[in-house]
């Protein structure tokens, strides 16, 4: 390893990567009606660490409103974002069913809780201007 590599936790190793991806990840119920309580986060949180420690991914931050859900995820670039989603909706609104079924049956649409889209944003450490500038100022070879 190179001495000028300075040992960074938000980085991580595999056998054939060096990598530091993160997303932003929004999810929301059909028609964001409202079907969260201070409790429900607070269980969902647990059942989404579950799925993404099944996919080798980090729940580095996860918190909501009453009309969605924000989770900040720290993953591996094999673990696709649109797979993960689909996932973290499935093994929640099971256990929504599961364990509220009286509440969350009337803000299901037919037999769907979470609405079709979500909103995926990557992230990182620096803005992008610098990654720019960083980009634009390396040495091509002569």
């Amino acid at each position: 390893m190179s001495p000028r590599w300075e040992l960074n936790p938000h980085i991580r190793k595999g056998r054939t990567v060096i990598h530091t991806l993160h997303a932003h990840l929004v999810l929301t119920p059909t028609y964001r009606r409202g079907p969260f309580t201070d409790e429900i986060p607070r269980r969902r949180e647990k059942a989404m660490r579950a799925v993404c420690t099944d996919f080798e991914t980090e729940l580095a931050e996860f918190n909501g409103e009453t009309d969605h859900l924000h989770l900040l995820v720290h993953h591996p670039p094999k673990v696709s974002p649109s797979r993960l989603v689909g996932s973290l909706k499935g093994a929640c609104a099971r256990r929504l069913r599961q364990e509220s079924r009286g509440h969350i049956h009337k803000y299901l649409w037919g037999d769907r809780f979470w609405s079709p889209s979500y909103f995926a944003a990557s992230c990182g450490r620096a803005p992008q201007s610098i990654i720019k500038e960083y980009i634009e100022n390396q040495r091509r070879p002569s």
